[in-house]
């Protein structure tokens, strides 16, 4: 028994966007240890004999303290020897990957990570809208809405002022802020798109402006998990309206 830590994105939600190098881990489990937006379908590829804990970590409900659960990887590893630690999207966009695995190496386990399909951008995709295309956008920021001591990143104020497609996680709970921080910068009619439970059957959408999300997100009863994308992409879904005739017109 080799006390080993592999990290395995699971992707957005679908359960058919993990990679197929991510089930093969978890074929080879002894613990695997989950996340609250992992498909619980998941856990059937692991052996008969695997221990499977839940861990997650949900707003305004916390499962484990982050140097709790860092410990709880170090003692199954060392315990039972191959720990799969399977996080929602990918392990290292925001998922505080990198410390679990620096703290695991401090024991001397034996680490790996399996990158998986980042929410970022497979939920956009999934719903209709890239977040870039020609003549449209030409970049896009992904940021965290909220930060360790539970703020709105500072990251946003300076992205406000940028005509690249903004895509914020874990931002919900600031949406009035974000808002407020676009309409100064003169963006109150860019297009504004609201995904929650992306790429599962129970995906819901919601489309307005800066100016005007926040009451669609009322009226909609959208709340977490959801990712906010921002930017003159939102047009080209096909429930924006006249979206797709304005950006081909503007391609000439």
């Amino acid at each position: 028994m080799k006390p080993t830590l592999t990290l395995v994105g699971a992707g957005p939600g679908d359960p058919e966007l993990i990679t197929l190098k991510g089930i093969k881990a978890l074929q080879q489990a002894d613990v695997v240890l989950y996340d609250a937006l992992v498909s619980t379908e998941l856990l059937s590829y692991a052996p008969a004999h695997a221990q499977l804990v839940y861990v997650g970590k949900r707003r305004g409900r916390c499962e484990f303290a982050q140097s709790d659960l860092n410990q709880l990887i170090v003692d199954y590893a060392l315990t039972y020897g191959h720990v799969v630690r399977l996080k929602g999207g990918d392990s290292f966009v925001f998922g505080r990957g990198y410390e679990e695995i620096v703290f695991a190496q401090e024991f001397g386990i034996q680490t790996s990570v399996i990158p998986g399909i980042s929410s970022s951008i497979s939920v956009p995709a999934l719903a209709g809208i890239p977040l870039t295309c020609r003549g449209v956008s030409e970049s896009f920021w992904v940021l965290t809405g909220t930060t360790r001591n539970h703020s709105l990143s500072n990251d946003v104020a300076k992205a406000a002022h940028s005509t690249a497609t903004l895509v914020i996680l874990m931002g919900m709970q600031h949406l009035p802020q974000i808002t407020a921080l676009l309409s100064e910068a003169g963006r109150g009619n860019t297009p504004v798109a609201i995904i929650q439970n992306g790429s599962t059957p129970y995906q819901k959408l919601g489309l307005g402006t800066v100016d005007t999300i926040v009451e669609v997100v009322e009226k909609e009863q959208l709340t977490n998990p959801a990712i906010i994308v921002i930017g003159e992409v939102v047009r080209l879904h096909p429930a924006y309206p006249n979206g797709r005739l304005e950006v081909t017109m503007a391609f000439g």
